[in-house]
């Protein structure tokens, strides 16, 4: 069990519409930068696909396809003990601040990333969100076709004019 500290900022300006929030990032994405930086995982294929997009390399090719499709990104945590990314071992959580995105975007819909990420946005903040499949490698219920089309209410709530 290793103590994590939240280390990526959120992406979002203040045209973000919705709110994409997972757990904690992975040790391969804290490495690395960059949300969901796991080649194995499937976040970034789904979510381009779901708005017709071609699949962003770069992190600046997805900084910018977010910020284009008016969603913000980050992770429920600010800190927790977990084992590697095993979102099951996590102990000790404690939340971000999500008044950094909500006081300077109109979001109007919160999505999140798992059960895990759902149960503790929950907790923290007594709202729901929209419980996306985990969008992990080790996800095998879910297919990529079955996860794009879930992903697809990203893009309708990211699209919606309010």
């Amino acid at each position: 069990m290793e103590k994590i500290r939240h280390t990526l900022e959120p992406i979002f300006d203040e045209n973000s519409r919705v709110l994409v929030l997972g757990t904690m990032p992975s040790p391969v994405s804290r490495k690395v930068g960059m949300y969901y930086g796991n080649k194995g995982n499937r976040f970034w294929r789904a979510i381009s696909a779901a708005f017709g997009e071609p699949f962003p390399q770069t992190d600046e090719e997805k900084r910018a396809f977010l910020l284009k499709n008016r969603v913000a990104l980050w992770d429920v945590l600010e800190s927790c003990d977990i084992e590697g990314a095993s979102d099951a071992s996590i102990q000790n959580a404690r939340p971000n601040d999500f008044s950094r995105i909500v006081s300077r975007a109109h979001i109007a819909a919160v999505f999140t990333t798992g059960k895990t990420a759902a149960k503790f946005y929950k907790k923290f903040t007594g709202k729901g969100s929209v419980c996306l499949p985990s969008p992990s490698g080790a996800n095998c219920a879910v297919g990529l076709s079955a996860l794009v089309e879930s992903y697809r209410k990203v893009a309708e709530a990211a699209g919606e004019r309010g």
